[in-house]
């Protein structure tokens, strides 16, 4: 079972970018993207090629937020947003369900624009729990992929040094994804590939690209049965289709027709 994330930065964008070309060769079982930056109206055939089917939540704001589930089984169930009205509003959840695996799209927000809204991510953080912890002991084989927004750990990260008081590195954020590690969930990457940073995202200012100055903010958190059946992980970088790069895990589980 081959699956992708990708923050898009713009689904509108990314297609005009390549992504839906590339992404025609991969053999993607489920793909997750983030940061729709559109909605209903603005989704043409060109966003949905005929070999998924579909799925989206929506943000409220035009242009901002939004995730999206491709899937090339039609799945048993789709549960769209947390049933919490200011975080449905912006678009931020979005789970698929076959038999018992569950495969969720994740856009956890942004703290850098302005104190206000680390306190909205940090608000996001405590009132998420509840449903990761649904998901833990619900028994179900469980994957929540998507932009974090946090970067763990040190390796996770090219100048840390630079960003301990920097949204996504902040003590606070680091803490509460330890606890989530702690608490029963698995990092696939960072399992797979202890001493490998894995940088997902970079800044646009400067040559971050091009000197791979990046962050490890996407990520596949599994529970853990499922988690140990990842055999391989990469990130695709030949081809830029955002300022993040998309994130390719495969797994040795079956998804039963």
């Amino acid at each position: 079972m081959r699956i992708i994330s990708a923050n898009l930065n713009g689904i509108r964008s990314a297609t005009t970018k390549g992504f839906f070309n590339w992404l025609a060769s991969q053999n993607a079982d489920v793909v997750g993207v983030q940061e729709l930056k559109a909605q209903a109206a603005d989704i043409k055939p060109e966003h949905t090629p005929t070999e998924f089917h579909a799925y989206f939540h929506y943000a409220e704001k035009k242009g901002y937020s939004g995730v999206g589930l491709y899937c090339r089984r039609k799945p048993d169930e789709v549960i769209t947003g947390l049933g919490i009205e200011d975080i449905d509003a912006e678009g931020r959840y979005l789970e698929v369900r076959f038999g018992n695996l569950s495969v969720v799209s994740l856009y956890l927000p942004s703290g850098s624009s302005s104190e206000e809204r680390q306190d909205v991510k940090f608000s996001f953080l405590e009132r998420f729990w509840p449903r990761l912890n649904e998901l833990r002991e619900s028994g179900r084989d469980v994957i929540i992929m998507g932009d974090w927004n946090i970067a763990h750990h040190e390796i996770d990260l090219k100048n840390w040094k630079g960003n301990l008081k920097n949204s996504g590195f902040l003590p606070e954020e680091r803490a509460w994804m330890t606890q989530l590690l702690g608490s029963g969930w698995v990092d696939t990457w960072r399992t797979l590939y202890p001493d490998v940073p894995g940088y997902t995202w970079w800044s646009n200012r400067g040559q971050a690209y091009a000197k791979d100055v990046g962050w490890r903010i996407d990520y596949q958190i599994a529970t853990p049965a499922l988690a140990a059946t990842a055999k391989a992980a990469s990130i695709y970088k030949d081809e830029k289709f955002s300022d993040h790069a998309p994130l390719i895990v495969d797994y040795d589980y079956p998804l039963a027709p």
